[in-house]
């Protein structure tokens, strides 16, 4: 018999994100960046802000834009197709959950969800463009680099989204971008009130392991979640 239910609830959405949140990409790019522009005397808190504001909107409209196209292939496909693809996807978030619960054990060895060691490179010398045109690309290649890389969360959210899209689905893709550049923005704000970026740098460091954990126990869980909807198991309300 199926259990019916009303899916994802913003819980699920605002849990997800937060967790999705602790991006080491997009943070570390923004500590890197901001760190470039304490060091040069001639940028100061003004433009500090605005070219700060310019890389996060620039994530959050990318990472928003992906989201609408996938949820709009999702639900152009055929039912049978999307219950298939649904439980491929459910399987594949299960196996990044697993990745990222082992980096708690095992920080960095074997398989990790990480931005390749050539990619990082060149985010590192795209950043060091502190022009407003630079950094708008630059905001734009992190976000597309780093969504095949670490996007199983919000993958996971689009497909159940997907499921069920209205405009109630569509203000919870939104929140989800608005939890997932937060994080970004408090730092940014903490920079330009004082706030030393090392101590930033620090805490990103001593709480990624446990970050990790969290996140791969909350990706197993919602790529079964995905694959019972798939089968029938659990109905959309």
């Amino acid at each position: 018999m199926a259990v019916e239910a009303y899916l994802p609830a913003v819980g699920t959405v605002v849990v997800t994100a937060a967790l999705d949140s602790i991006n080491p990409c997009a943070i570390g790019v923004l500590i890197f960046m901001i760190s470039i522009l304490l060091s040069q005397t001639k940028y100061g808190i003004k433009r500090l802000l605005l070219l700060g504001s310019l890389y996060i909107l620039t994530i959050f409209v990318i990472y928003l834009l992906a989201g609408l196209g996938l949820i709009y292939f999702f639900t152009s496909l055929p039912l049978v197709v999307t219950q298939y693809l649904s439980v491929g996807i459910g399987l594949l978030i299960v196996g990044a959950g697993l990745v990222e619960i082992k980096d708690y054990f095992w920080y960095g060895r074997w398989l990790s969800l990480d931005i390749p060691y050539k990619l990082s490179l060149k985010i590192d010398r795209y950043a060091r463009n502190l022009t407003i045109t630079g950094i708008i690309f630059l905001g734009a290649f992190v976000a597309l680099v780093e969504l095949p890389c670490t996007g199983a969360p919000y993958l996971a959210i689009i497909t159940l989204l997907s499921l069920y899209f209205d405009v109630n689905a569509f203000g919870m893709l939104i929140l989800y971008n608005i939890i997932f550049v937060a994080p970004l923005i408090i730092i940014l704000l903490l920079v330009a009130g004082g706030v030393k970026i090392y101590r930033i740098q620090k805490w990103k460091q001593e709480h990624r392991r446990a970050i990790r954990l969290a996140l791969g126990i909350l990706l197993v869980a919602m790529g079964w979640l995905l694959m019972l909807i798939a089968n029938g198991t659990i109905n959309l309300g």
